[in-house]
């Protein structure tokens, strides 16, 4: 999902916050563990993939929202922000707020891999520590490299990450826990690879 570019001084998120919102359209950039990162434009396997999530999210809790690319204030001590690939959240949970929400009341974070070399530190720790430190419940990781749906649950807001973690392989089914309470059927996935 996104190309981490190394910053050699530490950046204040106010420094970060001016950056990002004279980036072009085709740039979006995230600032996590002080580090600022590049997201990569997806390709249409990811988008169809945040596609088929958002349908069955909706065919399933029409009481929630799937937003796409909304920025989270995820680690109040570092004040990183975020760009999910997308957040599941209460209906019109985050109307009215700028580009940088908090992440209270968001029920789930999304990411898709991408095909980048980032993916591995980014996706897989970087993202769920923060993710679990700001208290978000569920961290639903869909994972092209290695033809997996991980689904993180029980955050851990003084460590950081999660304290339970459930892998599928595309094909099959996993269920996501409360308060999310759903069932995806990955077999579609398998359509969505290199």
């Amino acid at each position: 999902m996104t190309v981490m570019a190394e910053h050699t001084s530490q950046m204040s998120v106010d420094e970060f916050e001016t950056i990002a919102s004279t980036a072009p359209e085709t740039v979006t950039l995230e600032y996590i563990d002080g580090r600022i990162g590049v997201k990569k434009v997806t390709d249409g396997d990811h988008d169809t993939i945040v596609s088929w999530l958002a349908k069955r999210c909706m065919q399933a809790r029409p009481d929630l929202d799937l937003y796409y690319g909304r920025g989270l204030r995820v680690d109040a001590y570092r004040q990183s922000r975020a760009r999910p690939d997308a957040v599941l959240a209460p209906e019109a949970h985050f109307a009215g707020h700028g580009e940088w929400a908090d992440p209270d009341g968001a029920l789930m974070v999304v990411e898709v891999t991408s095909y980048d070399s980032d993916t591995d530190r980014r996706d897989r720790h970087e993202k769920p520590a923060a993710y679990g430190q700001a208290g978000i419940p569920l961290y639903l990781l869909i994972d092209r490299d290695s033809c997996t749906v991980t689904v993180h649950s029980g955050p851990d807001r003084q460590v950081g990450g999660y304290r339970d973690v459930r892998v599928a392989t595309f094909g099959e089914t996993m269920a996501l826990p409360d308060p999310v309470g759903i069932e995806l059927d990955t077999e579609v996935l398998k359509n969505y690879v290199r």
